[in-house]
């Protein structure tokens, strides 16, 4: 049974978010509703900076944000114990099959960086490839002087030091991102460990496990040698610990980085393949300027909240991140970008299911 989000009649007007008072005359006479947003720790940036915009020009709707991680805000939304579970990964057919009321929103799209802690290089981004990271993520890859790292960085002064691959710990659609890439790009990756929010990673002596995007850049930081995957609303965390990012090789045998440029490019060859349901990878997709690891961001959703009031808040701050929060005002900060209009009509005809 969903839990009830918290709602409460409100004699003034709702608190602003530095604790004043943020209510209008409509606003009293209306009914106060808390939403619990959890999930992605990718995604969770971006909420952190909508709930309080959202909330200063709709005072009686609060939003709760927590970076929980994909599987958690999967799993709780699905329970009905929040309304908006944050994922980077769509649902699993099994999910969709034992909850046929559950709904994937893009809510917009982002990217994922490859990162690591080699201070002193002669370039800020080494090349790397699918089937090199999965090299180093099954141990057969140990030290960064290797020449297959060596062979996609000629010229390159690779210091002959220990790898150390970082992996998410919690269930995560980083993690699903991350090996779909390997699964695409490197068969006996794909027929060995395969893709997933919590797949079980080789064993390797260095490896280590880390919680959370912002844990995967404290590992970094301090651990020199290390590589690991990001999400990119952390790059600025990156670049303030001095952390470098990869260029990879994409589809069509070309390497690069993750700019507004290469992720339009990578959406706009695979984007017109959406299916109503939204559920789609975005990974790996080909032309030579298309950043092979970008993914929408999604708004696990169930059809039926537990109230019309909760229902009709959750559609309308929905429909206003697919709308207003899609203004560079807001992505920009995260280095996401704004959905396509044809994903956008897609994503409000699911909002509209919503009761």
């Amino acid at each position: 049974m969903l839990l009830a989000a918290t709602v409460a009649i409100a004699g003034c007007g709702a608190a602003g978010p530095a604790g004043g008072t943020g209510g209008t005359a409509g606003s009293s006479a209306a009914s106060r509703v808390t939403l619990q947003e959890t999930g992605s720790t990718l995604l969770y940036p971006l909420f952190n900076i909508w709930a309080p915009a959202y909330h200063r020009t709709h005072p009686a709707v609060r939003i709760t944000t927590d970076g929980t991680g994909s599987g958690t805000g999967i799993s709780q939304a699905l329970a009905g114990t929040v309304q908006i579970g944050a994922s980077d990964a769509y649902l699993s057919s099994q999910d969709v099959a034992q909850n046929p009321a559950a709904m994937d929103i893009p809510l917009a799209i982002s990217a994922q960086v490859i990162a690591y802690n080699l201070p002193g290089l002669s370039t800020p981004h080494l090349k790397l490839s699918g089937p090199v990271l999965a090299a180093i993520y099954t141990g057969q890859i140990k030290t960064w002087n290797d020449p297959r790292i060596q062979a996609l960085n000629p010229g390159v002064a690779l210091p002959n030091l220990t790898i150390t691959p970082l992996h998410r710990s919690d269930a995560s659609g980083d993690t699903f991102i991350f090996s779909q890439y390997l699964s695409f790009t490197t068969p006996s990756w794909n027929s060995t460990v395969g893709y997933g929010t919590g797949i079980t990673f080789p064993s390797v002596p260095t490896a280590l496990g880390e919680t959370g995007n912002s844990g995967m850049v404290t590992g970094l930081n301090a651990t020199k040698g290390a590589i690991a995957y990001v999400g990119i609303s952390y790059t600025s965390s990156l670049a303030a610990d001095h952390l470098a990012y990869a260029q990879l090789l994409n589809k069509s045998g070309q390497y690069v980085l993750p700019t507004p440029q290469t992720i339009d490019a990578a959406a706009a060859a695979l984007v017109p393949a959406t299916p109503p349901s939204e559920a789609l990878s975005l990974i790996y997709a080909p032309g030579p300027s298309a950043y092979p690891l970008i993914n929408y961001e999604y708004a696990i959703v169930t059809q039926q909240q537990p109230s019309t009031q909760v229902a009709s808040a959750v559609r309308a701050f929905l429909t206003w991140a697919l709308t207003a929060g899609n203004a560079p005002t807001y992505l920009d900060q995260v280095h996401f970008v704004p959905l396509p209009a044809a994903v956008v009509k897609l994503s409000e005809a699911q909002v509209a299911k919503i009761h």
